[in-house]
């Protein structure tokens, strides 16, 4: 307990500084659901961590602990109460970040579902009339593509099936779920951050990369990806999860190239420092339940 217990929140340092290098070495498929696991499970030890140190603060309180103060019986408090202390106002943080997560989660939930609003049930495609270039998927059942008439002229034919593609790929695969996971986990835990940023650039690529098998075509979804981008960047415009959102440049780039390796001995060792600190975490509470079976014996 006095050590275990710490260990989740030193190791969830290394999720933030393995992500941007594993984001540019490993498949974009298999990057963002090994980091977005590895977020998830990291967030949560810390969390429960949290919770464990904070009950330092309960020495006193349950009258099973109580009793056995008053009666001699030697009870050595798991950690100091000062630390108690700090886990308790990380712990009020936490639970605001993450609600302030939540709420904004929804507010752009109720927002897409507003722009959908009226169309009838089986229409994948919604066109906007409006001078703004975007382009953007709507999760949902069903999930929607909404593109702007200004994106649509700005795009030859071969150009918007690139489009159409790249977003379809975010609705098939359910990025949405996945960006939204890490993100309340890099809320529970501010340090995973750059893990957060590393993901929603992946689910780009991977959509790039659905978008280009689809068409057959790597360098015209480059084009058309480039192409995209100046239109919106014209207008100062960008979407989450849309075709010209996050580091466009690098995914030019990326498109320019063979696409990445599926490197499973490194995702398995991503995933192996993302399960430590829920080890180190459950070690940490059979330790405690250890300490107050004692008191109870």
């Amino acid at each position: 307990m006095r050590f275990d217990v710490y260990g989740p929140l030193v190791l969830s340092l290394l999720p933030a500084v393995v992500g941007p290098v594993i984001a540019r070495r490993v498949a974009p498929a298999l990057a963002a659901r090994v980091l977005a696991s590895a977020a998830v499970v990291t967030a949560t030890a810390t969390t429960w961590s949290l919770v464990l140190l904070a009950t330092a603060l309960l020495a006193d309180a349950p009258p099973v602990i109580r009793e056995a103060r008053e009666q001699g019986r030697p009870f050595m408090d798991p950690v100091p109460e000062v630390i108690g202390l700090g886990a308790v106002a990380a712990l009020l943080v936490v639970a605001v970040r993450v609600h302030r997560a939540v709420r904004a989660e929804r507010s752009t939930r109720r927002a897409l579902r507003r722009l959908c609003a009226g169309q009838p049930a089986g229409t994948e495609l919604i066109v906007a009339a409006s001078e703004v270039p975007q382009a953007f998927a709507i999760p949902g059942r069903p999930g929607r593509i909404l593109v702007t008439s200004a994106m649509l002229s700005a795009l030859a034919p071969a150009e918007r099936r690139v489009l159409l593609a790249h977003e379809r790929a975010h609705l098939a695969h359910r990025h949405g779920a996945l960006v939204t996971a890490v993100t309340l986990a890099a809320a529970a835990n501010p340090l995973l951050q750059p893990v957060r940023t590393a993901v929603a650039f992946l689910v780009e690529r991977w959509a790039d990369e659905q978008a280009a098998a689809t068409v057959g075509d790597r360098r015209a979804t480059a084009r058309a990806l480039a192409r995209a981008a100046l239109t919106a960047g014209r207008a100062r415009s960008a979407c989450a999860l849309g075709f010209t959102d996050r580091a466009v440049t690098r995914r030019i780039a990326a498109l320019h190239t063979s696409p990445p390796a599926h490197l499973w001995p490194a995702a398995a060792a991503v995933l192996a420092l993302g399960a430590l600190p829920a080890l180190l975490a459950a070690d940490a509470t059979g330790d405690l339940m250890g300490l107050l079976s004692g008191v109870l014996n």
